[in-house]
């Protein structure tokens, strides 16, 4: 079973990308913003990072360059198509909000096969 780090602020938002990932199969450990998301990732097996782009102390760039350097893939969610532009400039895949939860496990299947 793959283990899934998802940070989100947005509750709602957060509970349906857990509950859709538990009922695809993963392990999923969860957290609301950057300092949570560090913790998270510096004791947690991990592997694969989903993060939001924009976090309310900070940005999901900052949680994936972490996961990256330790190895592990990232998928970076997004509500804001102007900064879309800027987060494609980085070596992360970006998911534009709002996406269908089907979507995200896609995603996620993909990245972590072609890891």
């Amino acid at each position: 079973m793959s283990r899934v780090l998802l940070i989100e602020d947005d509750p709602e938002l957060r509970v349906l990308l857990e509950h859709t990932l538990l009922t695809a199969g993963y392990d999923v450990k969860v957290a609301a913003n950057v300092q949570d998301g560090l913790s998270l990732l510096n004791t947690e097996v991990t592997d694969l990072l989903l993060t939001d782009g924009r976090l309310p102390d900070g940005t999901g760039i900052e949680l994936a360059d972490v996961a990256d350097a330790k190895g592990t893939p990232v998928l970076i969610l997004t509500g804001y198509a102007f900064i879309l532009s800027e987060l494609n400039r980085t070596k992360y895949r970006v998911l534009l909000k709002p996406m269908r939860p089907e979507e995200v496990v896609v995603a996620i299947e993909e990245t972590l096969r072609n890891r």
